[in-house]
């Protein structure tokens, strides 16, 4: 029960007979909001000259759970799958981001595995996911 005498979900909304909502219950959904909030701990610190660049990671790594869930607020499989393919997408830009800053000396080996391994779940996730849903692409 919430505060105010109403059921909330986990992340303090009420709770809603929805079926656009749904999404929510995805496991890939609720593991590319943690990466984007990973993402976010591990990237903001970096100097103003590279904001840009952290910003751009940042949003790459926001996008997935973006298209996870317009995905599924869609009307059909075959977009669903599109946007299902969107987030596979942005799951790779966000990967290219954080080697390349790990590479270049800007975030730490403890925190690259940190972001990797999350990484790894949500892309393994998301592969699994468009697999089920009939999409064969690699």
């Amino acid at each position: 029960m919430g505060g105010w005498g109403r059921d909330v979900d986990q992340w303090g909304s009420i709770l809603k007979r929805n079926r656009n909502r749904g999404f929510r219950n995805l496991r890939v959904w609720q593991d590319a909001v943690e990466l984007y909030v990973l993402a976010c701990e591990v990237l903001q610190g970096f100097p103003f000259e590279l904001k840009r660049t952290s910003s751009n990671a940042i949003d790459a790594a926001h996008s997935v759970s973006r298209n996870i869930s317009e995905g599924y607020c869609r009307g059909s499989r075959k977009e669903y799958l599109m946007f299902l393919n969107y987030a596979r997408a942005s799951c790779g830009e966000f990967h290219s981001c954080y080697v390349t800053f790990l590479r270049a000396a800007q975030i730490s080996q403890e925190d690259f595995d940190r972001l990797d391994d999350l990484h790894f779940k949500l892309e393994n996730g998301l592969l699994a996911l468009i697999a089920s849903l009939g999409d064969t692409r690699p």
